[in-house]
């Protein structure tokens, strides 16, 4: 039988790496025995480590390599020499083979039952790769296939025959007749899963004038994944509303739900919307995965520097810390980031979310509910009477909510929140617009964060190239002597051919000194503020942009589509 020595335990390797504090391992350990949960798990579900942090000292404690398979291109011929039973059982996934032996990649490299189940089968030596569980339940779902194709499941649909009558789609009991059938409960459940296996954030289902069109958003982008017959959106609308507790038998007013999915051992928790459009309803299923969810800055963007002073701001007793974007640019996996580092026993972190995405150990949420008259400045009223150290306020939109923020600022607390503005520049126009005097904005405002995400160029295709003179003018910089050497990637499988994989956040941190604060209560423009604003080294998000491209991390076309030259 098979022996691997342990040598250190695995939260003394990550105390170590400084990954993880000691009050931090020791309340892991307790979690831990309490719940009968290993030690890794509980270091992610608590948001103290990343399954790549846990697989890289799992690797060191081993004394053997970590590999990421979704860098990796994996030959299929290879998994077949592994039952998937037993791959699905153990944890396990073949990565390649030499005459004797057999690479493996492992969610549990001690399981020496499982290593000499595969030396038996495969008749070969051993040699394990630890790994993530995200990362081999995705792979062992790309490799082995699902139980059935999107394909094969769109014509065993077909075959059923599936289809409402005229005048039948209005009523409720054909409905759910038709939603509680078999084939299309799986052709949920198919659509669902495979979402969340190409890591997509939202899934969108679209009636057109001949075709029900289904499209998710992988990295910011929304791609066409099938075409359904436009028979069966009835039957596909009212599974998933069922699935969201909505009213199937409402089509003409929008309808917003909420359910949780098991995949794997990870709950999705998803977040439905309808909307009636002239085809009939439109579904968006927004997917939020915890165990995506990095709360950590040295992931957040490949120029640490620029956020390194946020980590001087948030340790300032008062103030305010404003993230501004579009949607979709980051700015809640910001804050959340920024709450991570603020959470200790000794502060009372109190936020008011609309949803709240998240949920995050000993931070106090609070849903905003409308009909129950919880909005955010009623709730942000509340909470200030909570004896609160740090308040988190999921969106600005209003003079009422911004007023009594800011006030909030001004007597002793710390406030984090967002707002919709393009730049960072333009969020004091945005608190001047909406009715807040100057002098108010100039003394609670710490700083303020303008972000964008950007699609990473792919690290299995990556490659050097040489650009040309028009694209180096559309980015409206010069470089002082020879011009850096950019890259892009080729395409490949890993990346469908696109040569981006994966999204990185570029910032600009305004930080407001006392120069800056007297522009401000005197009204001075933007471009005036910004000039000053750069002589004290402020860098804009093109900029920033730039030095991702330079760094090879991005490329100067999506730098171009996520920013602006900032006259």
């Amino acid at each position: 039988m098979t022996v691997i020595k342990k040598i250190q335990p695995l939260g003394e390797i990550l105390k170590a790496k400084g990954v993880i504090t000691s009050a931090q391992l020791e309340e892991v350990l307790r979690e831990g025995k309490r719940t009968n949960t290993r030690i890794g798990k509980v270091l992610v579900n608590l948001g103290y480590a990343t399954e790549e942090d846990i697989a890289k000292a799992l690797a060191d404690q081993y004394q053997m390599p970590s590999i990421m398979l979704s860098n990796t291109i994996l030959d299929p011929q290879t998994s077949k020499l592994i039952p998937e039973a037993i791959a699905r059982r153990y944890m396990v996934l073949p990565i390649s083979t030499e005459k004797d032996s057999i690479k493996v990649a492992m969610l549990d490299p001690l399981n020496v039952f499982a290593i000499d189940e595969i030396k038996r089968i495969t008749n070969r030596t051993v040699e394990p790769f630890v790994t993530t569980e995200t990362e081999i339940l995705k792979a062992i779902n790309q490799y082995y296939g699902m139980e059935t194709s999107l394909e094969e499941m769109i014509k065993k649909v077909q075959a059923s025959g599936l289809e409402l009558l005229k005048g039948e789609e209005d009523l409720p009991e054909k409905l759910e007749k038709i939603a509680a059938d078999t084939s299309i409960i799986q052709l949920v459940n198919l659509i669902i899963s495979r979402a969340v296996m190409e890591y997509a954030s939202d899934i969108h289902i679209e009636p057109d004038e001949d075709t029900l069109r289904i499209r998710l958003r992988i990295d910011g982008v929304l791609q066409e994944t099938a075409n359904l017959p436009l028979r069966w959106h009835p039957a596909v609308i009212s599974r998933i509303k069922i699935l969201g507790e909505l009213d199937i038998a409402e089509k003409r007013l929008p309808q917003d739900g909420r359910f949780v999915v098991k995949l794997g051992s990870h709950d999705i928790d998803i977040r439905l919307s309808t909307l009636p459009t002239i085809f009939g309803e439109k579904a968006v299923l927004r997917l939020l995965d915890k165990s995506k969810l990095v709360l950590d800055f040295d992931h957040l963007t490949p120029n640490p520097d620029t956020l390194a002073i946020l980590k001087k701001i948030i340790k300032r007793p008062f103030g305010m810390i404003l993230l501004t974007g579009p949607t979709g640019s980051g700015k809640t996996t910001t804050a959340y980031t920024l709450l991570n580092l603020l959470n200790t026993m000794d502060k009372n972190l109190v936020t008011v979310e609309d949803p709240v995405e998240y949920h995050i150990k000993r931070i106090n949420q609070v849903q905003v509910n409308t009909k129950v008259g919880i909005t955010f400045a009623s709730a942000l009223r509340h909470i200030l009477r909570q004896d609160p150290d740090i308040v988190m306020i999921g969106e600005i939109r209003d003079k009422e909510t911004a007023d009594i923020a800011i006030h909030a600022a001004l007597t002793g607390h710390l406030v984090i929140s967002t707002i919709h503005t393009n730049d960072a520049i333009g969020t004091i126009s945005r608190l001047l617009d909406m009715g807040i005097e100057p002098y108010l904005v100039s003394s609670a405002v710490s700083c303020i964060v303008g972000q964008r995400l950007v699609r990473k160029i792919c690290d299995n295709c990556k490659a050097p190239f040489d650009a040309d003179q028009r694209l180096i003018a559309e980015l409206g910089v010069k470089f002082p002597g020879k011009v850096p050497q950019f890259y892009k990637g080729s395409g490949c499988t890993a990346c469908k051919n696109t040569g981006l994989k994966g999204r990185i956040g570029i910032y600009e941190v305004l930080v407001l000194d006392e120069e800056l604060r007297s522009m401000i209560v005197s009204k001075s423009d933007n471009n005036t503020v910004i000039e000053a604003a750069r002589k004290k080294g402020f860098k804009s998000l093109r900029i920033q942009g730039i030095r991702a491209v330079v760094g090879g991390h991005t490329t100067v076309e999506e730098v171009l589509q996520a920013t602006q030259v900032v006259d």
